[in-house]
């Protein structure tokens, strides 16, 4: 059975860094892809990260130079390190497997960031 679990998330103040994990299962990690979502309030799911098989990153351009993407396949983990984080920044995050502009896997229940002073 595919797990993913996502935390991490916090109530940060703008500037501040948080990091976010997201553990899978059930899934050969190794072999996919992975790739960090955010969906706030009253807005459609967007793609912040991904990083590739073989370790190649994409980012958005809102969050690129402040969010970095990485993997740890020993662990079965995807990472999100942010920084410089911005009330914009405020959504639930999510982690999955990217197809084209569809995901692999049934979401997991995400972590909450709140940015805000």
């Amino acid at each position: 059975q595919v797990q993913l679990v996502e935390s991490g998330g916090g109530l940060v103040q703008p500037g501040g860094s948080l990091r976010l994990s997201c553990a899978a299962t059930g899934i050969s990690f190794s072999a996919n892809g992975m790739a960090w979502y955010r969906q706030a309030p009253g807005k459609q799911r967007e793609l912040v990260a991904s990083v590739r098989t073989d370790g190649t990153t994409t980012y958005a351009t809102s969050v690129r130079a402040r969010f970095t993407i990485s993997r740890d396949n020993a662990k079965n983990t995807v990472y999100l390190q942010m920084n410089s984080l911005k009330p914009e920044d405020t959504a639930v995050y999510y982690c999955n497997s990217p197809l084209g502009t569809l995901v692999l896997f049934a979401w997991g229940q995400g972590t909450q960031v709140t940015v805000s002073s």
